[in-house]
C-alpha cells in the first residue's frame, strides 16, 4: 500500500474538508437503474451549481448500489446527521439540495428515518 499516494488522492478530492456525505442508492432494487442514474446526475449537477463542492457547506457524494431499503427509491442517507430519504428521484433532488444541503433543513416530506452520528463517539477498537 502506498499510503502517501492515497493521502495525496484524498487531499485532491477534498476529503477531510467535507461537512456532509450523501450516499445515494441508484438501484436496481429500490428503483430502476435509469431513475437512479438520473437522480445521481442531478445530484452531481446541483452540488456543483450550489457551490457545495468546497467551502463551509462542502458535501461529498457517493453512488451506492444498495442501502437495503429496497422500495420507494432512490434512497439516500446524509451524514453526519443520519437523515434517510425515500423517493429522491431527479425531480426531488433540487429541493433536497436547497433545503438540506444548503439551508440545513431536512426535506421532511421525504424523510423516512434518522440515525445521527455523534461526534463524541469513539471506536471500540481504540485503546
Amino acid at each position: 500500500m502506498d499510503k502517501s499516494k492515497l493521502q495525496e488522492n484524498a487531499k485532491k478530492l477534498g476529503i477531510g474538508s467535507y461537512t456532509r456525505h450523501v450516499l445515494l442508492c441508484t438501484g436496481p432494487s429500490c428503483c430502476s437503474e435509469k431513475e437512479g442514474l438520473e437522480a445521481w446526475d442531478e445530484l452531481k449537477k446541483q452540488i456543483k451549481e450550489k457551490g457545495l463542492s468546497s467551502g463551509v457547506n462542502a458535501c461529498y457524494r457517493t453512488k451506492v448500489g444498495c442501502l437495503r431499503l429496497c422500495e420507494s427509491g432512490p434512497i439516500a442517507a446524509v451524514y453526519p446527521e443520519g437523515i434517510w430519504y425515500a423517493n429522491l428521484g431527479k425531480t426531488n433532488i433540487e429541493p433536497f439540495v436547497e433545503s438540506h444541503l444548503v439551508n440545513g433543513k431536512p426535506l421532511e416530506n421525504l424523510v423516512i428515518a434518522r440515525n445521527p452520528l455523534h461526534h463524541d463517539q469513539t471506536s471500540s477498537n481504540e485503546s
